[in-house]
């Protein structure tokens, strides 16, 4: 009788399993410690360019406005949302701007997506209706048929 087993008996051999089990250790080792040093050298560099409110308490001077065509091509805090409010870090007392989220932009996305929920509410609806139709349609036909074979 023959095995059902797909991998050769050659493969199972302890020196072919050891070998096996070193390369993939040294693959993997090699894979976790790129992103293990990878993470160290971006902790290194973080710390140098972090905003100041990231790092200290601050104080919101202008609250949160809609940036005009200059500041949402030439400063990046414009470029995340659209909207800007300018802060100032209290050990530093430094002025940066912020990249925020506004109460208005914040009710558009809200009413898009209620409105995009109603209208698949609405095609699945009609779905629904649709198949319930199509399965009625078939029940009825099948027993039209075996009274008629009767």
């Amino acid at each position: 009788m023959e095995s059902d087993c797909r991998i050769p008996m050659a493969c199972l051999r302890p020196r072919v399993l050891a070998l096996h089990a070193l390369f993939w250790g040294l693959v993997s080792l090699r894979v976790f410690g790129a992103a293990l040093l990878s993470e160290e050298k971006s902790a290194v560099t973080k710390s140098v360019t972090m905003p100041c409110w990231q790092l200290e308490e601050f104080v919101v001077a202008t609250e949160c406005t809609l940036c005009n065509a200059f500041q949402t091509k030439a400063e990046v805090a414009c470029r995340q949302t659209g909207y800007v409010e300018r802060i100032n870090c209290t050990k530093s007392n430094k002025d940066e701007l912020k990249s925020c989220r506004s109460a208005t932009m914040e009710e558009h996305l809200f009413w898009k997506f209620e409105g995009a929920v109603l209208g698949l509410t609405v095609i699945f609806a009609l779905v629904v209706v649709a198949r319930q139709r199509s399965l009625d349609r078939q029940a009825s036909e099948k027993v039209r048929r075996q009274i008629e074979s009767i």
